[in-house]
């Protein structure tokens, strides 16, 4: 028997299948998407939870006249099979492959590139406002997680959004989930609007969210009506957004996607702003994501039968490291308290906030909150360790210059995932942070090379008076050498080996990746005097000083942008004071990086062992 994906092979197809097949056809998606991603890994959970919502939209619009704006993007995958992609699959997030987001260079259907959070609502709008400017009649919807209702740009949309006078249509995709369960009040707003009992006051609600609607409005009224849940249960009166100036309707079935149909196509006739509330189930029809949403949110290549992630190993990774150890922290410091945003089993903070759940504070999607909130808790006295992924920081680059530098106040950033984070591409790439909290006055930052280098480094910030930054990258955590495990001495950079004419400064988890090449240079018996750079502000001149007096090159290697960064320091710092030293600095030119295996990505940008080796036979020569 033909599958009915197979016909599916250009935006549109799905128009060719009669919509009582759609169930079916949401199946062979569950079951192609759970197949492919077991063998590429990627974000498995979200993109189960939408299938019948991608299937319903793809009903009633029109690609590529059409739009959709997927707000993070992690759960297009079901879009991207319905836009022709399927057969590009085996090479999902893999370098010179297809993204695992929305990239408008892939498609014509993919509107916006997206990656971070509650960007949808205020970029469709942007697009319906560009319809509207030059008389477009394409409709324009905006998907958005009620987890990033919690970001303030979500809400700045949504202010915005009653200022439209034409069709704008929001479909609410409500999981209760972002990564982690989601909290805070919004949260719990839409719980009272999944369970409330509003059915005492049915028919005045009713009227007054639908006699708003002309034409239509009775149309959907009675659709619903014939739905097989109680009316109780599906149409509330969302006065949230009914009182910005927004038609709510929901919540309706987000795996009924006959329901979904009729309802946004009825929608999509509306001269006005609506949000229609869709409660879906994340990880939907594999049972072992419905369990653990959380982890397959997103997952490595995994084993299909047993949901378990193949070659995992038991390693320590240095976010393992960050939790064991303010969890030891804080046993002796009751001043110690942590801060993430929705991200509490990634950052490592959930061993802290069962060990100690009133010192533990998750804002939500909300980074800039987050910083300026520990700035208040700092300036009373508390030590607050904020850990956020390094590419999530950027949005709160003022709260981190404003209301923390400029108080010089002891806020503890922890930087995760810094570096190259491989294969969610270019939005996740920690690449930026050394650029942009250099230039911030009060700022320190380390980056430890190592599992003891990092536990230093936590201990040091605890009691460091002032603003202090800790960047490591994702994954396995560097145990180090032996002759290595060295004092660690604040504000100073560690000389691993000593040798002559070439001397090779790396940053953080380049540590590793250089060692390689000093021992495969030491095989050719050619000895570099080899520098852990540890502390990149304050810039260790009294090391540099030294090194310009023995040594005519200095090579500084960092997975981090070149532009402002460590390397890009002590070039002007050699160069201001005219010192005797030619230095290289091998770093990200100025670009973005896209996805793929974080060894492929060295390779390709010129960061690997053997780019470093080569390097320093030629400046030898």
């Amino acid at each position: 028997m033909s599958k009915l994906l197979d016909q599916i092979n250009q935006p549109n197809d799905i128009k060719k299948i009669p919509l009582e097949e759609y169930p079916l056809l949401a199946q062979e998606i569950r079951d192609f998407l759970i197949d492919s991603v077991s063998r590429t890994g990627g974000h498995l959970a979200s993109n189960l939870g939408a299938v019948e919502l991608t299937l319903a939209l793809h009903s009633v619009l029109t690609f590529p006249e059409d739009k959709i704006v997927w707000d993070v993007g992690h759960q297009a995958y079901t879009h991207k099979i319905l836009t022709g992609r399927k057969e590009q699959f085996d090479q999902l997030r893999q370098l010179d492959g297809m993204s695992g987001f929305p990239k408008r260079h892939e498609s014509d259907c993919d509107s916006f590139d997206t990656g971070h959070s509650s960007t949808s609502i205020s970029a469709a709008l942007g697009i319906a406002a560009a319809n509207q400017l030059d008389k477009n009649p394409g409709k324009v919807v905006a998907v958005i997680g009620d987890g990033a209702l919690t970001g303030g740009m979500a809400l700045e949309a949504l202010n915005h959004v009653a200022s439209l006078k034409r069709n704008f249509v929001i479909i609410l995709n409500d999981n209760n989930m972002s990564i982690s369960k989601n909290v805070g009040s919004l949260s719990n707003y839409l719980n009272k609007l999944r369970v409330g009992e509003h059915y005492n006051d049915f028919k005045n609600d009713l009227e007054e969210s639908l006699n708003k609607i002309p034409k239509v409005g009775n149309r959907i009224l009675k659709r619903m009506k014939r739905t097989k849940d109680n009316i109780r249960n599906i149409i509330f009166q969302g006065s949230l957004f009914n009182d910005l100036g927004i038609t709510y309707i929901g919540p309706i079935d987000g795996h009924d996607v006959m329901q979904m149909e009729a309802i946004f196509n009825d929608a999509l006739k509306i001269d006005h702003p609506i949000v229609i509330h869709v409660k879906t189930i994340k990880g939907k029809g594999y049972k072992y994501a419905e369990k653990n949403p959380s982890k397959f949110h997103g997952i490595n290549p995994f084993d299909k039968k047993t949901g378990e992630e193949i070659n995992a190993g038991n390693a320590m990774t240095y976010t393992d490291i960050f939790s064991k150890t303010i969890v030891e922290l804080a046993k002796t410091d009751e001043k110690i308290v942590t801060i993430t945003a929705a991200m509490p089993d990634g950052t490592g903070l959930s061993a802290f906030a069962k060990k100690y759940p009133d010192r533990f504070f998750d804002v939500g999607i909300a980074e800039e909150h987050a910083v300026t909130f520990a700035a208040g808790l700092a300036s009373r006295g508390y030590k607050p360790f904020i850990s956020i992924y390094s590419s999530f920081y950027q949005r709160a680059y003022d709260q981190i210059l404003h209301d923390v530098c400029l108080q010089n106040l002891p806020v503890k950033f922890i930087f995760d995932r810094a570096g190259l984070v491989g294969k969610d591409g270019e939005t996740h790439q920690g690449i930026f942070d050394i650029s942009f909290l250099s230039a911030m006055p009060n700022m320190t930052i380390i980056a430890p090379k190592d599992t003891k280098e990092l536990v230093d480094a936590i201990r040091y910030a605890a009691e460091f008076d002032g603003p202090i930054a800790i960047r490591f990258s994702r994954g396995t955590a560097y145990a180090g050498l032996i002759e290595e495990q060295k004092d660690f001495v604040p504000k100073k950079s560690q000389i691993l080996r000593t040798g002559e004419k070439v001397a090779l400064i790396a940053v953080g988890n380049m540590v590793e990746e250089a060692q390689k090449a000093v021992e495969l240079l030491q095989e050719k018996d050619i000895h570099v005097t080899f520098v852990n750079a540890r502390f990149l502000k304050p810039l260790d001149t009294d090391c540099i000083d030294r090194l310009a007096e023995k040594h005519s090159h200095l090579i500084i290697v960092e997975e981090a942008i070149k532009k402002g960064g460590y390397g890009e320091s002590v070039e002007i710092y050699a160069a201001e004071n005219q010192l005797d030293l030619s230095v290289d600095v091998m770093a990200i030119n100025d670009s973005f990086v896209e996805q793929g295996e974080v060894r492929a990505l060295r390779e390709k940008i010129g960061l690997s062992d053997k780019d470093i080796y080569k390097k320093v036979l030629d400046l030898m020569k």
